[in-house]
């Protein structure tokens, strides 16, 4: 089973379209929302964790595409400071998956983006915050939005 995790922006057009149940049913995935916030007529984000045969993944993602929403790995938003990085291995212990690992020949503690996740367990591990998620602009926006609307 191929899984990954997505982070996705829709744009306001597609709010109103049942596109997880088509991902789910024409696409023949499974997906687990890991984060939300989608309102109508408004812009929207989410993150997904998609799985599937790695060929109806490629599907389901051309699918969203040809929506025009926007698609990139959560992977691609998790990043290491390597100058605050001290090689600890806090953060090996806590990696689910083995993104983050110790390369036993030299201790050095090493950062694969592709087995990322994005669970963001190292980000609250990390003695000195050398583990970062960039998520926060495009929350930000969305939730101050909500907030502007919700006034009116």
């Amino acid at each position: 089973m191929y899984t990954r995790i997505y982070f996705f922006q829709f744009p306001k057009t597609t709010t109103d379209k049942p596109i997880i149940y088509r991902l789910i049913k024409e696409h023949d995935v499974e997906v687990n929302i890991l984060r939300a916030n989608i309102l109508p007529q408004q812009e929207g984000i989410m993150i997904l964790e998609i799985k599937g045969t790695k060929n109806n993944v490629k599907e389901a993602l051309a699918y969203l595409e040809g929506l025009g929403v926007g698609i990139e790995r959560l992977a691609t938003r998790v990043r290491r400071d390597e100058e605050r990085c001290f090689q600890c291995g806090a953060c090996t212990g806590i990696c689910p998956v083995g993104a983050l690992y110790i390369r036993r020949e030299d201790m050095a503690v090493l950062f694969d983006a592709d087995k990322c996740t994005g669970c963001s367990q190292c980000v609250l591990i990390c003695p000195v915050r050398a583990m970062e998620m960039s998520l926060g602009k495009e929350w930000h926006e969305i939730e101050k939005n909500v907030a502007l609307n919700s006034s009116d």
